[in-house]
């Protein structure tokens, strides 16, 4: 059996009060419509997804999704619906899903396409917690109600022709069209995962239910000091009568902190990025090795919170620069200085340090990732 997702992401959310439609707001450093993208192409079941936009939207969806397969909807839900439908003509199972659901668990999945084994249809849905009322008052029993959620899966034919045949008003909900076809559609157990972000309140709450981990990691690193060369520690150019050696400004500092916002996402070391074999980087600003750094963990949605940096050497004197330094590493990392931590000590006239031959520097840095919805 053949499975195709669709998701629904061609309206403007009007309600969301983001500056443009709220499928391609950012949430913890990826589109929403990315979300449910990652979670539906890469269930085990789910053999391709095929994503609605809207008429101007293309650019949008190719710099969210790059490679990602997509027609034109319509104005109306129904019609999207359709023209997905249309698109994974071959599928024998559909899950059509609404991209203001960013949050898919895979579970969820599986409960809805077992379902199909002996019905048309299947929709999660979650009981009614809060008491309900009409507005003349009278209370509604919250027993027998349910909550609809999405995906809801279907057998392709069987929705196709319920759209086809379908004479009511403007449908909301794909299952009430397979229903008034005769169809059966099952109630399975759906997940607090897929609330809908529909009002400005509600990113912060997706935002919420992403879950964050922690990490951290070290770097470390050396270079020589030598006459005729400008001392750089921390991307602060220090007053000194040698300076350090190497392919590029040698900041020894920055290096060690590079290497470890690289080692928390397990993206190699600096020269991976930036090997000395390459003329490119001769004398090459520290600098933007760290902010390189920095992006690749924004690129995965996490932030670089803490770095903790330890210089050893007899000289120069670290202190009168430390403020400097503090300032301007919080700069490319983007942090407060507060979160930016500077230390020096010597080695006891011990090792080349010691001897003042050069200079060594051990880094940690701490960064929050999203957890296991990434």
């Amino acid at each position: 059996m053949t499975i195709t997702a669709i998701i629904v992401a061609a309206g403007t959310g009007s309600r969301s009060g983001q500056t443009g439609p709220k499928q391609f707001t950012t949430l913890a450093g990826r589109a929403m419509l990315a979300w449910s993208y990652h979670a539906l192409s890469t269930h085990p079941r789910i053999d391709d997804v095929v994503v609605v936009i809207g008429p101007g939207q293309e650019t949008m969806l190719r710099d969210a999704l790059p490679g990602a397969r997509f027609v034109l909807g319509g104005a109306a839900r129904h019609e999207s619906v359709v023209a997905g439908l249309a698109a994974c003509e071959v599928a024998d199972i559909v899950l059509v899903h609404d991209a203001a659901r960013p949050f898919v668990p895979g579970v969820v999945i599986d409960r809805l396409t077992d379902a199909l084994v002996s019905h048309d249809g299947a929709v999660p849905v979650l009981p009614v917690a809060d008491t309900l009322v009409h507005t003349d008052g009278t209370l509604v029993a919250r027993e027998p109600l349910r909550r609809v959620q999405t995906p809801q899966a279907f057998r392709h034919d069987t929705l196709l022709r319920a759209h086809e045949e379908w004479s009511g008003d403007a449908p909301t909900d794909d299952a009430q069209m397979v229903r008034a076809l005769g169809g059966s559609v099952a109630l399975v157990q759906g997940d607090q995962m897929l609330e809908k972000v529909t009002y400005p309140a509600d990113f912060a709450a997706a935002e919420a239910r992403i879950g964050y981990e922690t990490r951290s990691a070290s770097g470390f690193d050396v270079h020589r000091l030598e006459d005729g060369e400008e001392l750089w520690l921390g991307g602060v150019l220090i007053p000194h009568h040698q300076g350090l050696s190497g392919h590029s400004d040698a900041d020894v500092a920055l290096h060690a902190i590079t290497d470890a916002v690289l080692g928390t996402i397990a993206a190699g070391d600096i020269g991976t990025h930036f090997p000395p074999s390459d003329p490119k980087w001769k004398g090459a600003e520290s600098g933007q090795f760290l902010t390189h750094a920095r992006e690749l963990v924004e690129a995965r949605g996490g932030r670089v919170t803490f770095v903790d940096l330890t210089i050893m050497c007899e000289a120069p004197k670290i202190g009168p620069h430390r403020a400097a330094m503090q300032t301007r590493i919080g700069e490319l990392l983007d942090l407060p200085v507060d979160r930016v931590s500077v230390k020096a000590t010597t080695t006891e006239r011990l090792g080349f340090t010691g001897r003042g031959e050069g200079i060594a520097a051990q880094a940690m840095a701490t960064i929050r990732l999203p957890g296991t919805l990434a």
